[in-house]
């Protein structure tokens, strides 16, 4: 019989022991929780697409060339772009981001490395005043607003990606 080990904090492993006794001990839960994950339906995200690509022709009439190009145009994608997208969002590929979302998905993780970065010289600068003694009085009004800024990001993020989720999945 093969042994699976993993580590997980003091605090997880404490947790997981107080219900494992309820369940048979933990070889016996971990063994439960295991069968259970290889008898869950596939998800539906499958691996990512292998090989050489290959050549595809598609004919369509003169109507819906013009409505492919409308609505590729619309997502600021090609047509040929667009219906590749459209085919793998259906194979279960990841979702399919236009040109558009790509620049705008990078700029939010750009500004989030940056909100991080100045949240850790805080962090370091507070950690510092401490060390040497001095007293921290944070300005609270500008810590709530500036998290009242962040879960609106937040929130126009989750309706971008749900929004273009719902595109490609058809229900929009």
């Amino acid at each position: 019989m093969a042994l699976i080990s993993l580590r997980v904090p003091d605090e997880v492993a404490a947790e997981f022991s107080v219900l494992a006794a309820t369940q048979g001990g933990k070889s016996a839960l971990l063994r439960r929780l295991i069968a259970d994950a290889l008898a869950a339906p596939a998800p539906r995200i499958l691996a990512l697409p292998v090989g050489r690509p290959e050549k595809v022709t598609v004919r369509f009439r003169e109507s819906e060339m013009r409505q492919l190009a409308e609505v590729s145009h619309q997502r600021g994608m090609t047509r040929t772009g667009w219906i590749v997208a459209l085919v793998r969002s259906r194979l279960g590929s990841p979702v399919q981001h236009s040109p558009h979302e790509h620049d705008a998905l990078r700029a939010i993780v750009r500004e989030l490395n940056r909100i991080g970065g100045n949240i850790n010289q805080i962090a370091r600068a507070a950690n510092t005043s401490v060390l040497q003694g001095r007293a921290v009085e944070p300005d609270l009004s500008v810590i709530q607003e500036a998290k009242l800024v962040i879960e609106r990001e937040l929130a126009q993020l989750r309706s971008a990606l749900h929004g273009n989720a719902d595109y490609w999945d058809g229900r929009r």
